[in-house]
C-alpha cells in the first residue's frame, strides 16, 4: 500500500501557502504520480505476488432529505471523496474535478508524463478506513466533504462520530460497484472512555460495534464485493490521531497512560481482547 489518507499524509502546513487547498491537491497529485510510478516498477518485476494498492479515509455521505438540493450537494461532496480513487483506478482526472479546480481558480502543475503514468498504472486494490457516515444538508453545509451535519437517526460516540454499521455496507458496495477491485478494511473501530475496575476493563460497547460492522462486511461480500481483509483499529491503545488524546481509546489492550503522558504504561487485556481473539480464530464466524 503506497498511499494512505491523502490529505493527512502530504505534509502541507496551512501557514506556508496562500492557497492551502491548491497546495493540498498539488501534493496529492504528486503522491498519486509517485504511486503510479511504483506500480509501473512492480509490473516490470513480473512477479504475480506483488500487488500495489492505495488507501483513503472514507467519508461517503447521505443527503439529509430527498430534497433535490440535498441530494445534489451530497452527490457533489461524494464526488470529491471519490476523486482520489477515480484517478488511481481509472487513470485520468474526471471532468467534475477539473471543473472544481477551475471554479476555484486552482492551477495544478500536471505534466503529460504524469498523466501517462496514471493512465498505464492503475492500483490493484483499495484500502479504506471507516469509522462513521455523514449527512449533508444544503441549508447548512457546503461543497467540501468535511462540511457535514449530524444524523438524527444514529447514536454517536462521545466524540460525536455517528455509529453506522450499515454505512460500511453502503461504502463497500459503492466502491465495489464503481471499480470492481479487491477491498481491504484497513481501519474500523470506536474510540471510547474505558474504565478499569478491579484490574479489568469491561467494554461490551467495543465488541458490539465491531460485531455489527463485521456483519455488514459479510452482507457486502454476499452481494459480490471482494473484501479480502478486515483490520480493527487498533490492537492497543495509542494517542488518537483525530483528537490527540490517550483517553480516546480504540484498543483491545489497555495502556495505563493518560492524556498528559502520566501512568505506568502497564498493559491490561480488555474483555474485547478475548472476544476478538475468538472472532479472528474463527474468521468472523464467532461474532
Amino acid at each position: 500500500m503506497v498511499q494512505i489518507e491523502p490529505f493527512l499524509s502530504v505534509g502541507v502546513c496551512s501557514d506556508q501557502y496562500e492557497n492551502e487547498e491548491e497546495a493540498l491537491y498539488q501534493a496529492v497529485h504528486n503522491q498519486m504520480v509517485a504511486a503510479a510510478w511504483i506500480k509501473g516498477y512492480a509490473k516490470s518485476l513480473n512477479n504475480p505476488d506483488i500487488h500495489i494498492g492505495t488507501m483513503v479515509a472514507d467519508g461517503t455521505a447521505y443527503p439529509a432529505s430527498c430534497k433535490p438540493d440535498d441530494v445534489i450537494l451530497t452527490m457533489r461532496q461524494n464526488r470529491l471523496q471519490y476523486f482520489f480513487t477515480d484517478v488511481q483506478f481509472r487513470g485520468y482526472y474526471p471532468e467534475y474535478a477539473k471543473n472544481y479546480f477551475a471554479e476555484r481558480g486552482d492551477k495544478l502543475d500536471i505534466e503529460d508524463d504524469d498523466m501517462e503514468l496514471l493512465a498505464n498504472n492503475h492500483m490493484d486494490f483499495l484500502a479504506i478506513s471507516y469509522y462513521y457516515s455523514k449527512v449533508v444538508d444544503s441549508t447548512k453545509n457546503g461543497y467540501r466533504p468535511s462540511d457535514t451535519s449530524k444524523n438524527p437517526y444514529l447514536k454517536e460516540s462521545p466524540w460525536g462520530w455517528a455509529v453506522d454499521p450499515q454505512g460500511l455496507y453502503n461504502t463497500l458496495s459503492q466502491y465495489w460497484d464503481r471499480y470492481q477491485k479487491p477491498i481491504i478494511i484497513a481501519e474500523n473501530g470506536i474510540g471510547m472512555y474505558d474504565k478499569v475496575e478491579d484490574g479489568e476493563i469491561h467494554d461490551p460497547y467495543r465488541s458490539e460495534y465491531i460485531s455489527a460492522h463485521i456483519e455488514q462486511v459479510g452482507r457486502a461480500i454476499h452481494d459480490g464485493a471482494k473484501v479480502i481483509a478486515y483490520c480493527a483499529w487498533g490492537p492497543i491503545d495509542i494517542v488518537s490521531c483525530s483528537s490527540q488524546q490517550m483517553s480516546k481509546r480504540y484498543g483491545f489492550i489497555y495502556v495505563d497512560k493518560d492524556d498528559e503522558g502520566n501512568g505506568s504504561g502497564k498493559r491490561l487485556l480488555k474483555d474485547s481482547y478475548y472476544w476478538y481473539k475468538d472472532v479472528i480464530s474463527s474468521n468472523g464466524k464467532e461474532i
